[in-house]
């Protein structure tokens, strides 16, 4: 009825529905988007859940990672705008050498040196500066690193805030994965 198709362009089944919300809940298992089975064979989503199905899985202009990402970065505004909760932009607080970037984004070396290369190539050799004789990566160079390259991290970081805030909101008294005793 709203015109959201299959990244084919076909009608989307009962299949590519189950599909889509499987893939929702695997990759963010901390959101609560799906209810419970308690008395019925339904499931209730949540519309943040449906918002996500239809802003991410069946967009179709970019790629799942950057429309998740995206998605989270939506979402986090909003709730920092009604929460008024101040923007930290600050994903990362150190620099780092090769050794604990490995460590933080869990890669190998070549991969990491490999990354610091695609960063200095795209014009921030500015991040990367040696320190008795190691390579050491600035803070600003982390972050462009995990925006940029490691965007599986920068998801998991955003998701882990949005989730700080969505715990505020719930504080704050507003309804969240209350599913109104329908389920």
């Amino acid at each position: 009825m709203l015109g959201i198709t299959t990244k084919n362009g076909k009608e989307i089944t009962h299949t590519d529905l189950r599909k889509a919300i499987n893939v929702m809940l695997k990759k963010h298992p901390t959101c609560r988007w799906r209810s419970e089975k308690i008395k019925s064979n339904n499931y209730f989503i949540l519309i943040e859940g449906y918002l996500w199905l239809k802003q991410v899985y069946f967009q179709k202009e970019k790629s799942l990672i950057d429309a998740d990402i995206d998605f989270f970065e939506n979402r986090i505004k909003q709730y920092e705008e009604l929460l008024k909760v101040e923007h930290n932009d600050n994903w990362c607080n150190e620099d780092m050498d090769i050794k604990q970037i490995c460590e933080y984004f869990n890669r190998k070396d070549i991969t990491v040196r490999k990354a610091i290369k695609k960063m200095c190539d795209s014009g921030f050799d500015e991040y990367k500066f040696l320190v008795n004789k190691k390579v050491v990566i600035s803070k600003e160079g982390v972050e462009w690193l995990c925006k940029n390259v490691f965007k599986q991290k920068y998801l998991d970081l955003l998701e882990e805030y949005k989730m700080e805030l969505t715990d505020l909101y719930i504080e704050a008294g507003y309804p969240y994965d209350n599913f109104f005793h329908k389920n």
